[in-house]
């Protein structure tokens, strides 16, 4: 049975109010100005050291704070990983049928493992996936294809269906060679007509029929 292996942030949950949350407690730490949410989103998905790159060259902070700010970030973040975190609607209803059909489920992220793990767990997800492998896992993280294929191998396949949210998901199943399940309603930043998509997902309780589809 084909494996399904999965985004977390903007996929499976929308958390980037608590990525915003923690920014902005570390912003206020270091005496600047909170940024918005829309800025925060823009900067999720390339992992945690990019994010906080980011967010020092929009307040105009030297390179060489990053990593400390990294760190800083991350101990925030996991003080309170899931006060304003939800599931997006329909994700255990999808996630509960393709169990019943027998495809074995894992997520493939760039959050660090530790974290990622512990938010799945907060919401009762861990129980759905037999292996997580965060941007801190391997030696690359996505769009690289190596964390993904790390995922496919810890289920003992060399092939999956991805579903993601965003640009950086869609090239890492592009690098692996495997179907990308596009979700709207998460954190792309780019126009989805330029991304190699195999098919689009509005409605988490969309998914079996889609997988099915793919796999038939």
């Amino acid at each position: 049975m084909t494996p399904i292996i999965f985004d977390l942030d903007g996929t499976l949950l929308n958390s980037a109010p608590d990525i915003q949350a923690a920014v902005n407690r570390l912003m206020g730490e270091i005496g600047q100005e909170p940024l918005d949410l829309a800025t925060v989103i823009s900067f999720i998905g390339n992992g945690i050291g990019v994010l906080c790159a980011r967010v020092a060259e929009h307040h105009g902070l030297s390179a060489a704070d990053v990593p400390d700010l990294t760190a800083r970030l991350l101990a925030h973040y996991n003080a309170e990983p899931a006060t304003l975190t939800h599931a997006y609607p329909g994700v255990f209803e999808a996630l509960s049928e393709l169990r019943t059909r027998g495809h074995p489920m894992a997520v493939c992220t760039n959050k660090p493992e530790a974290p990622a793990r512990k938010v799945l767990a907060t919401f009762g997800l861990d129980t759905f996936f037999e292996t997580v492998v965060g941007g801190d896992t391997c030696a690359t993280r996505k769009p690289d294809a190596g964390p993904l294929r790390e995922t496919m191998a810890r289920l003992g396949h060399t092939d999956c269906i991805y579903v993601g949210d965003s640009e950086v998901d869609a090239e890492t199943a592009k690098a692996a060679g495997v179907p990308f399940v596009f979700f709207t309603h998460g954190y792309c930043h780019v126009p989805p007509a330029t991304l190699t998509i195999h098919a689009t997902l509005t409605d988490w309780t969309d998914l079996p029929g889609i997988v099915a589809e793919l796999t038939a």
